[in-house]
């Protein structure tokens, strides 16, 4: 690659046309085609152009749907984007298998979100802290102008705190925030009440006569939300009578419930399994952020975070087989919105939402809560019976023929014979090989 200047103000057509000319001569057709992706209505094209920075074309994943989710008695096909063969089939069958058990149920205790504004100041901090609590009200007074309209709708700033921090940094304190968003993620919300309160903030450490000249310098280093909200959290679960479990894929229902318990109880305990145990669970809610046009960023590491909470990373979920009862459930701090961003620029988040029947923030948290329980629910069962492959290769299988240049006989012959045979890449190649069709 060579450097180049005024990139960004080049069309999407000459950006194209750069960058095919510094990949090696036979990718240059990969690049020159990019252009079969764009969106054949210009208008759409045109937003999706401006989402990012240095468009060349648009990335596509499949936009699925999981029917039959009972979630505090209200039936729900939840949308998913996900390139992953078998995360919604297997969501899909976990809604099925407990649409007849009850359902799931759900409930948000908090929807409080955080910023802070990070400075140092040198001086004695029992003075600061004097200063602040008489200075709280008016701090948070000097950005109405910003929370008016938010408090009209129930949220605004729930309370501030200065918080300490000399011990592990020389000089370094936060001014704490808490607030509600309602169903808006916040973001540039939160974001412009702490530059806005900083500034205030920095101008009553300068000009108050309690402190020394000394006293007076406060360097602001930064003003930002955090994405780590353990207050903003949802928790869902299932529970039935272990009887009513049924047979599952050739275990009694006591021996599945204790069998699937210690599985969960192990990914608590050992942080090796508890990342694919949770990584199974972000399958699940990672396809409702994206196509809820969420941060599914934001949200991945503040769970992940959250395992960690008390020092050891550890599951999501919990089980419980109390008093002849199977109860599995999970506990996550999911920050989201249903206003403002991507909800109102991009079209298939509009349609996503209009699947949902236009959810509340909340709602749509206790929504991606089941389906990240639901998704674990079928990855532990299929790992405690049948093993995972089974079913995550026979889904994968087309993608194996599509792969191998399978022609549409080749296909339905191949779905024929694996119907009952383990799926692996070298067994359909050697499939096709045998069978002397061309590739």
């Amino acid at each position: 690659m060579r450097p180049i200047s005024g990139f960004s103000k080049m069309t999407k057509e000459e950006k194209i046309q750069w960058l095919s000319m510094q990949v090696p001569v036979e990718s240059a057709p990969l690049i020159e085609s990019m252009n079969n992706f764009w969106h054949q209505d210009q208008s759409v094209q045109k937003k999706f152009d401006e989402f990012s920075e240095n468009t060349l074309t648009n990335y596509y994943l499949p936009f699925g749907v999981a029917p039959n989710f009972l979630i505090n008695e209200k039936l729900y096909a939840i949308p998913m984007v996900i390139e992953e063969s078998s995360v919604v089939a297997a969501a899909s069958l976990s809604a099925k298998f407990w649409q007849t058990r009850g359902g799931f149920k759900a409930v948000v205790h908090s929807m409080t979100k955080i910023g802070q504004v990070h400075f140092l100041w040198q001086g004695q901090t029992a003075k600061l802290e004097n200063f602040f609590s008489t200075k709280k009200q008016e701090l948070i007074d000097s950005v109405k102008s910003i929370t008016h309209n938010m408090e009209k709708r129930g949220g605004g700033i729930e309370d501030i705190e200065l918080v300490v921090m000399t011990d592990k940094i020389e000089n370094y304190y936060q001014l704490k925030l808490k607030c509600k968003t309602q169903d808006a993620m916040g973001a540039n919300f939160i974001n412009s009440i702490l530059e806005g309160m900083s500034d205030v903030w920095k101008k009553m450490i300068a000009t108050s006569e309690i402190f020394e000249a000394s006293e007076r310098d406060l360097d602001i280093v930064m003003c930002i939300l955090s994405n780590y909200t353990p207050d903003c959290v949802v928790e869902a679960w299932v529970e039935c009578p272990i009887e009513d479990l049924g047979m599952v894929a050739g275990l009694v229902s006591d021996k599945f419930a204790h069998k699937f318990a210690t599985a969960v109880n192990i990914a608590k305990v050992d942080p090796s399994r508890a990342v694919t145990h949770n990584k199974g669970i972000m399958n699940g809610v990672d396809a409702v952020v994206l196509a809820t046009g969420n941060d599914f960023r934001a949200v991945e590491a503040c769970a992940h975070a959250y395992a960690s909470r008390d020092g050891q990373y550890r599951s999501l979920s919990d089980v419980s087989l109390v008093d002849g009862k199977f109860k599995f459930s999970i506990k996550i701090p999911l920050a989201m919105g249903t206003v403002g961003g991507l909800t109102t620029l991009h079209p298939l988040v509009k349609t996503s939402l209009a699947i949902l029947e236009n959810p509340s923030a909340e709602e749509l948290m206790k929504i991606t809560a089941c389906m990240g329980l639901a998704q674990n629910f079928g990855a532990v069962k299929s790992l405690v019976t049948t093993g995972i492959q089974k079913g995550h290769m026979k889904l994968h299988l087309l993608n194996i023929l599509t792969g191998l240049g399978a022609s549409v006989e080749q296909v339905e012959e191949a779905k024929k014979y694996f119907t009952d045979k383990i799926v692996s890449y070298t067994a359909v190649r050697n499939f096709l090989q045998s069978k002397e069709l061309p590739q």
